[in-house]
């Protein structure tokens, strides 16, 4: 089930972001190459470069690194190899965040499964306007996925900044002011135990909403129509 605060799946209008935004995003290539070589140099992404968020980015390349090596499941390819519509993902995200270096390479993996799906990543803090228009709960939650018709620039939806287990798991603990170093040891525990299943899981779920499939009996996906 979707929980509306998290993410949204049905098409909207118009989008805030326009030509000139994604003419200045960067692929995922591009966006590990900016953070190794901001590390190198004892930086991080954004303005605060204090020792606390350079190790938290140093600490989520380890991450990233780890979720690159997620498997597809056979299910979510065969959705992803019906896709009709040409979509373009633009993430916002940041080098410092865990929840970002937790799911980016799985959605980047995903997108890369289709040749119909292209993905863009701004980061928030260069890119208020963007972010101050898919807030969660009020707050600048990220990573944030906004798919767009790569012709009309139409959004089809929205997801983040967490699959929905997390997310629930993550404002409980907050309700509970559960202490820092516990916060993050039970969330990235979730993370790590569930191996990026539930976030497949979910973009299941989004592509069949969010694009036009073609469904050939070889690729069994009567479900997705």
């Amino acid at each position: 089930m979707i929980d509306p605060n998290n993410m949204v799946d049905t098409a909207m209008a118009t989008s805030v972001i326009t030509p000139e935004h994604l003419s200045q995003a960067i692929s995922y290539v591009q966006y590990r190459d900016m953070i190794d070589k901001l590390l190198a140099e004892n930086k991080t992404t954004g303005t605060n470069h204090s020792d606390a968020m350079v190790e938290y980015t140093r600490m989520n390349m380890h991450r990233m690194r780890r979720v690159e090596k997620t498997v597809l499941e056979d299910d979510l390819i065969k959705v992803l190899l019906s896709v009709q519509t040409k979509m373009i993902w633009v993430v916002l995200t940041e080098a410092w965040c865990g929840d970002a270096a937790q799911s980016l390479p799985a959605i980047v993996k995903i997108a890369d499964a289709s040749p119909l799906i292209d993905v863009k990543l701004l980061l928030r803090d260069e890119n208020p306007d963007v972010m101050d228009a898919y807030l969660t709960n009020g707050g600048r939650s990220i990573p944030k996925l906004i798919a767009l018709d790569a012709n009309t620039l139409e959004v089809l939806g929205t997801w983040g900044p967490r699959p929905e287990p997390a997310q629930q798991l993550f404002q409980e603990m907050k309700d509970a002011n559960v202490p820092y170093t516990e916060f993050v040891e039970k969330l990235h525990g979730w993370y790590a135990k569930d191996r990026s299943r539930t976030l497949q899981n979910e973009f299941k779920e989004l592509i069949c909403k969010w694009s036009q499939l073609t469904a050939p009996a070889d690729l069994n996906i009567a479900r997705c129509s």
